[in-house]
C-alpha cells in the first residue's frame, strides 16, 4: 500500500531525481534519524535515505582519536630520543660560553673503535693501519687557528722521542690545508688525518653540535697501547686552551 502524503510541509520528490546524500542525520549518539528531504510518496526515495544512512561520524571519530594518539605518542618519542641524546652529550666551552658535542669520548680501558679518515694524498687510513703501535689522537677544531697550530707543532717536536708510536693529528680540514700547513711549518713527525667526509666525530663523540663552530671537532687527546685498547682520553674543557702534553706523552712512558 502506497505511503501517502501526510505533510504539505515536506518536499517533494521531482521525477527520476534521488535525493542527495547526507539526507539524514544522526541525532544526540541515539539510533534514530531524521530524514530531511524525503518524499513520503516514494518509495524508491524512502528506500535510498536509509541506504545511505551510514553511521560515518562514529567511524570518523575512531580514526581521529587514533591519528591523535599516534601523533601523541610520536611526539613523546621524539621528545625521549631528544633527552637521551642530551644525555649523552659532554658540556665544554668555547671563550668561556658553554657548548656542547654529540656525545662523550670513549672511556678508558675500552676497545678503541675503528675509524677512517683521509690523508694528504686522499688516501683513507683507519686505526688498523697502525695496529701494533701506541697512537696519540691528537684533534682539534681547524689548523688554521693558533691553538690548533701549536698542539700540532708541540706533538711533532715531541713525537720524534718516542719509540714505537705515532700522532695522529685529525680535523675538518681539507687534506690540502692540511699538507700546506706541515709544508709551511716543517711538520714531518705527525700524520695529517681528514676528517671532511667521514664520521669520526660522531665515532668519537668529539663533533660540536652547537656554538659557533658547529659542526667541526673540539680539542681532546686520546692515547691507544698497541693492543688496540685506550689507555688515556682528554676532552680539553675550554676550546681555546691546549691540552695537556705531559699526561698524554706519560701515558705511553
Amino acid at each position: 500500500m502506497p505511503l501517502q502524503q501526510s505533510d504539505s510541509r515536506l518536499p517533494s520528490c521531482k521525477q527520476n531525481e534521488m535525493p542527495k546524500k547526507g539526507a539524514c542525520i544522526h541525532l544526540n549518539k541515539s539510533n534514530h534519524f531524521l530524514l530531511k528531504t524525503l518524499c513520503l510518496g516514494c518509495i524508491s526515495c524512502l528506500m535510498f535515505s536509509f541506504s545511505s544512512c551510514k553511521i560515518k561520524p562514529e567511524k570518523q571519530n575512531v580514526e581521529n582519536n587514533k591519528q591523535a594518539a599516534d601523533a601523541v605518542n610520536n611526539k613523546n618519542l621524539n621528545k625521549n630520543l631528544s633527552q637521551k641524546n642530551k644525555t649523552f652529550m659532554t658540556t665544554i666551552q668555547f671563550k668561556g660560553n658553554p657548548i656542547h658535542t654529540v656525545g662523550a669520548l670513549p672511556q678508558t680501558g675500552t676497545q678503541a673503535p675503528d675509524f677512517t679518515l683521509v690523508n694528504g694524498e686522499l688516501a683513507e687510513k683507519s686505526l688498523s693501519d697502525y695496529k701494533g703501535k701506541f697512537v696519540i689522537l691528537n684533534i682539534f677544531p681547524s689548523v688554521n687557528t693558533g691553538v690548533c697550530a701549536a698542539s700540532v707543532r708541540e706533538f711533532n717536536k715531541d713525537a720524534a722521542s718516542i719509540d714505537n708510536a705515532t700522532v695522529l693529528c685529525i680535523s675538518k680540514d681539507l687534506p690540502f690545508a692540511q699538507s700546506q700547513f706541515c709544508g709551511a711549518e716543517g711538520i714531518n713527525n705527525v700524520t695529517m688525518l681528514s676528517d671532511f667526509r667521514t664520521d669520526f666525530g660522531h665515532q668519537y663523540g668529539v663533533q660540536m653540535a652547537d656554538g659557533p663552530l658547529q659542526g667541526l671537532l673540539s680539542r681532546a687527546v686520546v692515547v691507544i697501547n698497541p693492543e688496540g685498547k685506550i689507555i688515556y682520553e682528554q676532552q680539553v674543557p675550554e676550546i681555546t686552551e691546549e691540552p695537556n702534553y705531559e699526561k698524554a706523552l706519560a701515558a705511553i712512558q
